[in-house]
């Protein structure tokens, strides 16, 4: 009878590891998903439409002129989208200077027509609504 509590405690020890794993996961592949599709505004050079999809926290930090801006001074340069393959996504509740939250911070190695080598950082963060959706872009 020993052993089989000893197993039971141990299933249940390892069940207790692996759930909130199987959840971030999750998070993480949905955070990718919607970065992926914003990305791909951004590619098509539809930067009104992408700053419309980032997050409340975004728009209340950079207003739409800004980001066009932004967008046409930085990223029109690199020219057309080579290839982008996502290389990292780390899930986390803080980040620095944001408020506390959902955040998965995810790294792309992309190449542009105009960089060769590039990685992206974009940050997708979890709504109130159940959504996900950009918080923070970066190109190095």
């Amino acid at each position: 009878m020993e052993k089989k509590f000893i197993f039971t405690c141990s299933f249940i020890l390892i069940l207790a590891f692996v759930q909130p794993l199987v959840a971030d996961s999750t998070k993480e592949l949905n955070a990718q998903k919607a970065s992926d599709a914003w990305l791909s505004m951004v590619d098509e050079g539809k930067y009104a439409e992408s700053w419309q999809n980032t997050s409340s926290y975004f728009k209340n930090v950079v207003d739409e002129d800004q980001w066009e801006k932004a967008l046409n001074s930085v990223r029109r340069p690199l020219g057309e989208i080579l290839s982008r393959k996502a290389i990292s996504q780390n899930y986390t509740k803080t980040l620095p200077g944001a408020p506390d939250g959902e955040y998965v911070v995810i790294q792309y190695k992309s190449s542009f027509r105009n960089k060769a080598s590039a990685i992206e950082t974009v940050t997708p963060s979890l709504e109130k609504d159940g959504i996900w959706r950009v918080s923070g872009y970066y190109i190095k």
